[in-house]
């Protein structure tokens, strides 16, 4: 199933889309797409859906706003250099362990939202990822195949950096990764049974038209799995949190002469069968 989430920011009603700017309104079945319901079997709502259907009350989009397709995340958690294309562009070595990082869980945004540059901004940047939502509570995972059934989904994720704030203020990579606004994320979650081979997903983003990323998660060092498999042998993680797995070459950071966003750029980006995301950057408050 793609779910998605519709209507103004805090105020989204669940669909499931069915077909090409259409879905199905099920806000009477889950009160939203957060913790309470992603650890829940979603594949019961499978047959109301297509009853819905056939009932013709599938709807079209229309000009609704289309949420981020989760809700209220206990916590953001991101993976640095797990791609070794991407490593290279920066100069960086592939790291013996994941680096680990955290964003602010109230920089998730819609798909189609501006992305607010913060005050004092020099060195915006993108980041096309593939985000991984936790559906079970995950502690001390056995294996990277038990942390298959602890998946709810997979979703387009915009990890954006200020890379001054990253770098020079602290180096502390959660200044430069917590604007508000910071983590477009959708416009579905996607259940893993849609998505055949997650280690064969190509990701791209243009910036105002100008190619920027392309790559696929065969270059990643390690897979979704084995990522959800590490961090429960650190923490807790609840349905509903969010996992960002890294970025393919092609970030401003890796250019000779970087190309940093400024407000009126346009980026758009996507993932093979998530969807597609469109992002105006707007000046600070």
């Amino acid at each position: 199933m793609k779910l998605v989430r519709l209507g103004a920011p805090g105020a989204e009603r669940p669909g499931v889309v069915v077909g090409d700017g259409r879905y199905v309104d099920v806000g009477d079945l889950v009160a939203d797409l957060d913790e309470s319901t992603l650890a829940d079997d979603l594949s019961r709502l499978a047959p109301v859906v297509a009853e819905r259907v056939a009932a013709g009350l599938d709807r079209p989009v229309g000009d609704q706003r289309v949420g981020p397709p989760i809700a209220r995340p206990h916590q953001i958690l991101c993976v640095g250099l797990n791609y070794r294309d991407h490593a290279e562009e920066i100069g960086a070595d592939i790291p013996d362990l994941p680096i680990v990082f955290t964003k602010a869980p109230n920089s998730l945004s819609g798909p189609y939202d501006d992305v607010r540059a913060p005050r004092g901004f020099t060195q915006l940047d993108w980041e096309v990822e593939l985000g991984v939502v936790v559906g079970r509570r995950a502690s001390y995972l056995a294996s990277p195949a038990e942390a298959r059934d602890h998946v709810a989904g997979f979703v387009v994720c915009n990890d954006m950096s200020e890379r001054a704030f990253q770098n020079d203020h602290g180096g502390q990579l959660l200044k430069g990764k917590s604007a508000e606004t910071f983590n477009p994320c959708g416009p579905w979650l996607v259940t893993p049974d849609e998505i055949e081979d997650v280690g064969g997903l190509g990701l791209w983003l243009d910036v105002s038209g100008e190619p920027r990323q392309r790559g696929t998660t065969a270059t990643m060092v390690l897979d979704p799995y084995e990522i959800l498999f590490h961090l429960s042998q650190y923490m807790v993680l609840e349905p509903g949190d969010l996992v960002n797995t890294g970025t393919p070459p092609g970030v401003a950071a890796g250019m000779a002469e970087p190309a940093w966003l400024q407000p009126g750029d346009v980026m758009t980006l996507g993932i093979d069968g998530l969807g597609e995301q469109r992002l105006r950057v707007v000046a600070p408050r």
